[in-house]
C-alpha cells in the first residue's frame, strides 16, 4: 500500500471526532482503487478563517505529503493537552489534503495514471511565452508537463481539489492555501501567482503584508518568497485558475481576501550534499539520507506554525486602505521592476 496513505489513514482512525473527513472519488492504479481524502478540523462556521494544506500534486515530490502529515499527526496530538491551541481552533479551521495525486505516488510519475500534469491541467493560458515543454503542451502524455487533451476538462484530482478550495475556503472572508512541492533551487522558495502572466495579483498589498510580517518575526528564516513569474511562467496553473475564479462574482463570499501559495523545496540542496540521489528519480525529489528527511519534516513547522497564527489573527496585520498603498509601492519595487514588460 502507498505509505503514505496508509500513514493518513492511520491519522484518520486515530484522530477520532477531531478531523471532519471527506472522500472525493477514486482513482485507479491497475486493479487498486486510491481514495482522494480530504480532512479539517477546528471551526465549522462557514465565515471562519481558513487555513487549507495541501501537497502531492506531483507523485514524484513525496516530501511535502510527508510534512504535511507530520504535521497535522502533531497538531492532533497537541490538541488533546494544549489549551491555547484548543482556543485557537474554536474561531479557526484548517483543512488537509496531503495525497491529491495518490496515482501518481503510486506509480513513482509527477503526473496523474493518464499522463496528465495536474499543475499544467487548469483552463488557463499563459499570456506571454512560456519554456518549451516546461511551461504545459498538449503534444504527448509520454513527455513531462503534459496539460491533457483540449476538450477533456480538468483531471479527477483537480476536480476534487478545486471543490475542496471552493467549498472550504471560498465561504470564508480570509483565507490562505498552502502548496507543497520540491525540486526546484538550492533554496526553499514560497511562490504566489500568477504563473501565466508578470502582471501583480489585484491582493499583492496583502501579500507583501504577509510576507514583511513573516520577515520581522522570523528575520533569519530561509524562504525566499516571490512570485511564480519570476522564476518561469506556465499553462494552466491550478492555483492561478483558482485565485481568478475567487475573484469572480459569485462564487462565495463578495470581497474575500484568498491567498494561494506555493511552498517549493529546494531539493538541489540535498543532491549537492549527497550527488549519489540523481542516481534515483526518487532521489531527485526528496531526501533520501534518514537525517536529511528529519530535518525538512521538523524544518518548515515554522513556517506552517506561523500561518496558523497569521490566519487566526489576520485582522491584527491585514493592511487597511491607506496601508494597501505603501505596501503596493513595495511590491512593485521589490518584485516587479525587473521583470514586468
Amino acid at each position: 500500500m502507498l505509505p503514505e496513505l496508509a500513514e493518513f489513514e492511520d491519522i484518520i482512525l486515530q484522530s477520532g471526532p477531531l478531523l471532519r473527513v471527506k472522500q472525493h472519488g477514486e482513482v485507479a492504479v491497475g486493479s487498486a482503487r486510491l481514495p482522494l481524502y480530504s480532512a479539517s478540523l477546528g471551526s465549522e462556521k462557514p465565515d471562519a478563517p481558513v487555513l487549507g494544506f495541501f501537497a502531492g500534486v506531483h507523485g514524484l515530490e513525496r516530501i511535502g505529503s510527508q510534512v504535511l502529515l507530520a504535521f497535522l499527526r502533531s497538531l492532533l496530538v497537541r490538541l488533546r493537552w494544549d489549551s491555547s491551541l484548543q482556543r485557537k481552533f474554536e474561531t479557526i479551521r484548517l483543512v488537509f489534503m496531503p495525497l491529491v495525486n495518490p496515482a501518481g505516488m503510486a506509480l513513482g510519475t509527477r503526473s496523474n495514471a493518464e499522463g496528465v500534469d495536474l499543475m499544467r491541467n487548469a483552463p488557463i493560458d499563459a499570456l506571454e511565452k512560456t519554456p518549451f515543454l516546461l511551461g504545459g503542451h498538449r503534444i504527448s502524455p509520454k513527455l513531462p508537463w503534459y496539460r491533457g487533451k483540449p476538450d477533456a476538462g480538468m483531471a479527477r484530482e483537480n476536480l476534487a481539489l478545486c471543490k475542496v478550495v471552493q467549498e472550504e475556503l471560498f465561504c470564508s472572508p480570509f483565507s490562505i492555501a498552502l502548496d507543497c512541492h520540491s525540486g526546484f533551487g538550492l533554496c526553499d522558495r514560497v511562490w504566489f501567482p500568477y504563473a501565466y502572466t508578470r502582471t501583480p495579483i489585484q491582493h499583492l498589498p496583502e501579500i507583501h503584508a504577509l510576507k514583511s510580517l513573516f520577515d520581522q518575526t522570523y528575520p533569519h528564516h530561509p524562504y525566499v518568497i516571490e512570485p511564480q513569474a519570476r522564476q518561469y511562467l506556465t499553462h494552466g496553473d491550478v492555483w492561478d485558475y483558482l485565485y481568478q475564479l475567487s475573484r469572480q462574482p459569485g462564487t462565495g463570499v463578495s470581497g474575500r481576501v484568498f491567498l494561494p501559495l506555493t511552498l517549493e523545496l529546494g531539493s538541489w540542496l540535498w543532491i549537492k550534499k549527497n550527488p549519489r540521489q540523481l542516481l534515483s528519480l526518487l532521489g531527485m525529489f526528496n531526501p533520501v539520507v534518514p537525517h536529511r528527511r528529519q530535518r525538512v519534516l521538523r524544518g518548515h513547522l515554522l513556517l506552517l506554525e506561523f500561518l496558523v497564527r497569521a490566519v487566526h489573527d489576520n485582522a491584527r496585520w491585514l493592511p487597511d486602505e491607506i496601508e494597501r498603498i505603501d505596501h503596493l509601492r513595495l511590491a512593485e519595487s521589490l518584485w516587479y521592476s525587473g521583470i514586468r514588460k
